[in-house]
């Protein structure tokens, strides 16, 4: 499997389904794109950027696209949707604390990006993936509505940017650092030790790896 930090796309196939690591944007935000070879039916993760990258990934698998997921909704990590929804109609679903930000005009980060126009309205309802087992967890503290999407038959979880590899999110945009070391130590380090971690940048690891290597800062 190639490293998805170096950013090139890599595909990994777990118990039921595969999952496709896209580096995208300039801070190299990591979309995923997971999907259910038996049905074809898949979900994008946090679009960041580079949306005909994107639709491609999606189109030439021959995936029909159920939902586009954010773990929150800073926009370094919503960039695509735009363009993505008017080409895949896909709905689009946060947990509803985050809708604020999503929607906010401070949502930028001049003078690199600014804030995203035309961004849809988010789904009152999560989509699902037939006979996919998934729960959308909790984990504010780098943003208040940030979730963390947890597929327990196929041990992994998508962290978006609570916890990294060998760190956790920044708190400085809006977060809150004791209910973001909630959503860790609490939350995620309640997991499966096996469980594998993919955040919103940079590799992957494993929540094992994670709790073995407490942060300095807490």
């Amino acid at each position: 499997m190639n490293d998805p930090a170096a950013g090139t796309p890599s595909v990994r196939t777990t118990a039921m389904l595969k999952l496709q690591t896209i580096p995208v944007g300039m801070l190299q935000v990591n979309c995923y794109l997971v999907w259910d070879d038996a049905t074809r039916e898949g979900f994008l993760v946090d679009p960041g950027a580079e949306a005909p990258r994107l639709f491609s990934a999606v189109t030439e698998r021959g995936i029909t696209l159920k939902g586009i997921l954010l773990t929150h909704g800073h926009v370094d990590h919503i960039g695509a949707l735009p363009e993505l929804v008017v080409h895949l109609g896909a709905p689009v679903w946060m947990a509803a604390e985050e809708v604020p930000l999503y929607q906010s005009p401070l949502n930028e980060l001049m003078p690199w990006l600014p804030h995203v126009e035309g961004l849809p309205e988010p789904a009152k309802t999560m989509p699902t993936l037939t006979g996919v087992a998934m729960q959308a967890i909790p984990t504010p503290g780098h943003t208040p509505g940030g979730v963390s999407y947890y597929f327990p038959d196929d041990k992994f979880i998508l962290t978006g940017d609570t916890l990294f590899a060998g760190a956790v999110g920044r708190t400085d945009l809006g977060g809150d650092a004791d209910v973001l070391k909630h959503s860790v130590t609490e939350v995620l380090y309640a997991l499966p030790e096996e469980t594998t971690v993919y955040p919103g940048h940079g590799p992957s690891t494993t929540i094992g790896q994670e709790k073995a290597a407490p942060f300095p800062w807490w």
